[in-house]
């Protein structure tokens, strides 16, 4: 617990405290935002405001992982490594995206193909090595089983070892973009994504912690509630630093946000919540935990959907929170409450994982 509470502490502090000197950075090396134009008009005080704020929530993390590992004096599992790995280099695809855009002065990053091909390398190798690394147990950091509150029955290596594979590696891959743009398109005002997020992680800690002293590889007696995770410590700690950096980065990207997270934060973010369902084993949990993240992409594929096919709209503007900022909400209004709803599903989701735990 030490060590969780270790890393949520040393990425708070290092966000909160390097935020700023990141900020003076930015602004003297001139990286601001540029704001679409077919945005709401009171976007446009925005631009200009510094980006790439993600390179603060990475770095936070890795930091606060760093001394909890060594306080606990010994090297993260693989597990740790993974989601780390998964997290920074979705980071490193948003950097280039953002910084492609301050280059070129455009409010359009890399292009298609560039982030498709970037964002796949990433999610296919995190995928690979996932089935990697068995521990002393035989157990590896990600399961061929898909998963809800644990594995199910539902085996994507049902016709053999690389037939599991392959079906694994898609699958993996359509949860880290699912999440990573799921972040992505959340992140449209002043720190609606990193409050959101906080919250998630937040529970994904409790996730960990639990599924830690619930384990089938520490209980004497397992009996059929125990969990079959590698890492659950490791992955608890990862989620405390995310969570970590995340409250110390709000405190600036809270309205008037004097930074943005930028695509460097958000796919870095969305890119550490698939890992961590990936490999605690709540693959689908995470849907109902991130429940507000489903509600914003559903609302962008509603419009999309309904546009093509009636030539109408649903919303005055997709992401959600935009239709409501033209309807004359205001923008804090708006986060606060989507906010709330974050904190309901992830409490809904808490319940759900718990309740389970309590009948088997």
């Amino acid at each position: 617990m030490i060590a969780v509470l270790a890393a949520a502490g040393v990425s708070l502090l290092v966000a909160l405290l390097g935020t700023p000197l990141f900020i003076r950075f930015l602004v003297h090396r001139n990286y601001g935002q540029f704001v679409r134009q077919d945005g709401p008009t009171a976007h446009f005080t925005k631009r200009g405001t510094p980006t790439m704020g993600g390179v603060v929530i990475i770095a936070a993390t890795l930091l606060g992982v760093a001394a909890s590992m060594i306080l606990a004096g010994r090297p993260p599992s693989a597990s740790a490594l993974l989601a780390l790995y998964l997290m920074t280099g979705l980071g490193l695809v948003g950097f280039l995206d953002d910084f492609t855009k301050i280059r070129k002065q455009r409010s359009l990053g890399l292009t298609a193909r560039a982030k498709i091909v970037g964002q796949g390398f990433v999610g296919i190798s995190f995928a690979v090595l996932a089935l990697q690394f068995p521990n002393a147990n035989s157990r590896t950091p990600a399961s061929t089983k898909i998963s809800f509150l644990r594995d199910t029955d539902l085996d994507l290596a049902f016709a053999g070892t690389t037939i599991g594979l392959i079906l694994f590696v898609i699958w993996a891959n359509f949860l880290i973009t699912a999440w990573s743009n799921a972040v992505n398109l959340t992140d449209g005002l002043d720190g609606l994504a990193t409050g959101s997020s906080l919250i998630v992680f937040g529970a994904y800690v409790l996730v960990g912690i639990w599924q830690l002293n619930q384990s089938c590889q520490r209980l004497a007696a397992a009996g059929p509630g125990c969990y079959e995770v590698r890492d659950p410590q490791d992955l608890a700690i990862v989620a405390a630093a995310v969570m970590g950096a995340c409250f110390g980065f709000l405190w600036w990207n809270a309205s008037p946000a004097k930074i943005f997270m930028g695509d460097t934060g958000s796919l870095a973010l969305g890119g550490a919540l698939a890992a961590l369902s990936i490999l605690t084993r709540t693959e689908i949990l995470a849907a109902i935990i991130g429940g507000l993240f489903v509600i914003i992409v559903l609302s962008d594929i509603i419009q999309i959907g309904s546009f093509k096919l009636t030539r109408k709209r649903v919303f005055k503007m997709a992401p959600l929170h935009h239709h409501f900022e033209l309807s004359g909400w205001g923008e804090v209004t708006i986060v606060i409450r989507f906010w709330l709803i974050a904190g309901l599903f992830s409490a809904l989701g808490m319940g759900i994982f718990y309740a389970e735990w309590v009948v088997s």
